[in-house]
């Protein structure tokens, strides 16, 4: 029998929800809060709430249904198999965009040292192109080494972002802070309102822990609890960070940054202290992208055991990497890469930002409502069910609210998407009829939580 390859463990598994998360949107994030102004923190009291609230739904969700496939196996269970490729394809798709868009965030770091990656579009795109290759072929030696490598490169997040969040305070000045507080006077509302998509983004991952279910040594214990213990750290970290920087720099000078981080701290110590800041930065970012690509591969080679996508996905070498799928991806994110080559290169990246979070956001919702069947049908009942409905009704309101959030042009490209996927939908429906699983001489699959 041959040797089955080495899955991950939950402290990898918490490092690679962590490092979707963090390695990419908080690093840039002070950033983008300084255009709106600190006012925009206040952002954080509904994401947090609702990213916890999403998290403990997914942590639920994966004590009930522990089939491969992570959301769209929640949502098959209420909506069938039109529901799981759905969620699917959205999801999927939301991963190749967001690849896109965090590769062009870490070329933006690198530019800092290699001027020539930001001299013209085609060289940002050349250098986006390297980084989505680069992160590809490092999954080729499995989850095992995947996770290794993410929980090497979350450390260039925790160190500078969480020795600032501690340390920090030492330069805080509460007059700069009072200055950056509300420079466009913005209402209360406006001011919470305004970055509620920006620092979603941040937070999309918290999901990663059950897509990568299949890859876990103990799904059942190891994905709850990584999605809680990587989003409760990932909202500690973002708050305490993103309002010390806010009384370390200046608002107008933070707004301008490419490096954030790396600007506070030339700022506390030096210059020399920043550029070294600034390259674990980099080390972060590329971290991100790692896990992401894992991520992204992993769900496409569930869709194809599920006879959902190309036979060709779940191939695997002996190290349990989806090569030939992983392959096929890079080209797609190339293409999508391609794409950006223009002029106005940060308005494409904001646009592909908007429409990841929202093609994220309509499978968070499906899988979440999801929740109530798998209770019902595992005879859950009393206070437990109840608790466990409030919370991810809280968790879908949110969902609900940041699609709003997010902007008319990102809905409207979300929803273009969504019509794509119902017209393939219809292509791949008849092979799951029962009439169609008869004439074949298929027994048909059994679904939902009585399957083992």
């Amino acid at each position: 029998m041959a040797e089955q390859p080495k899955r991950m463990n939950l402290i990898q598994l918490t490092f690679i929800v962590a490092v979707n998360m963090m390695g990419s949107g908080i690093i840039m994030l002070p950033t983008n809060m300084a255009k709106v102004g600190a006012i925009s923190l206040l952002s954080w009291i509904v994401t947090a709430l609702g990213s916890m609230a999403i998290a403990y739904g997914f942590a639920q969700a994966g004590l009930f249904n522990q089939r491969p496939g992570g959301m769209s196996a929640y949502a098959e269970d209420a909506y069938g198999k039109s529901g799981y490729f759905l969620v699917f394809l959205l999801y999927f798709l939301s991963l190749a965009i967001g690849n896109v868009a965090i590769g062009i965030s870490a070329v933006g770091y690198l530019a800092s040292f290699f001027p020539w990656l930001s001299s013209t579009p085609v060289a940002t795109c050349i250098g986006v192109i390297a980084l989505l290759w680069l992160t590809t072929a490092a999954n080729f030696g499995g989850p095992s080494v995947t996770g290794r490598i993410g929980s090497f490169t979350v450390w260039g997040v925790i160190i500078p972002v969480g020795l600032l969040s501690i340390i920090g305070w030492f330069w805080f000045s509460s007059a700069t802070f009072a200055a950056a507080w509300n420079p466009h006077g913005l209402s209360l509302a406006e001011g919470m309102g305004s970055s509620i998509a920006l620092t979603l983004w941040a937070f999309l991952g918290m999901e990663s822990a059950a897509q990568n279910s299949a890859a876990v040594e103990n799904p059942k214990r190891d994905v709850p609890l990584a999605c809680l213990f990587g989003t409760l750290g990932a909202a500690v970290i973002y708050i305490l960070s993103t309002t010390v920087i806010q009384g370390i720099v200046p608002n107008e000078e933070l707004a301008k940054s490419t490096g954030p981080f790396g600007l506070a701290y030339a700022h506390m110590f030096s210059p020399v202290v920043g550029s070294i800041i600034m390259i674990l930065a980099i080390v972060a970012c590329l971290g991100s992208l790692l896990g992401w690509q894992f991520t992204l591969a992993q769900t496409g080679k569930s869709a194809a055991d599920e006879r959902m996508f190309p036979a060709f996905f779940s191939k695997v070498n002996r190290m349990g990497a989806p090569v030939t799928g992983m392959i096929v991806l890079g080209i797609v994110q190339t293409l999508l890469a391609l794409s950006t080559i223009s002029p106005t290169l940060s308005e494409q990246f904001s646009a592909l930002v908007n429409l990841a979070v929202v093609t994220n956001v309509i499978p968070y919702i499906i899988s979440l409502s999801a929740l109530i069947i798998m209770m019902k049908s595992a005879g859950v009942g009393g206070a437990k069910y109840n608790f466990n409905v409030a919370i991810a009704l809280v968790a879908m309101l949110y969902s609900t609210y940041a699609l709003y959030a997010s902007g008319h042009s990102a809905v409207m490209g979300g929803m273009l998407v969504t019509a794509i996927t119902f017209i393939i939908w219809g292509f791949i429906a008849p092979r799951f009829s029962a009439r169609t699983e008869a004439a074949s001489g298929r027994k048909p699959a059994v679904h939902g939580l009585a399957a083992e």
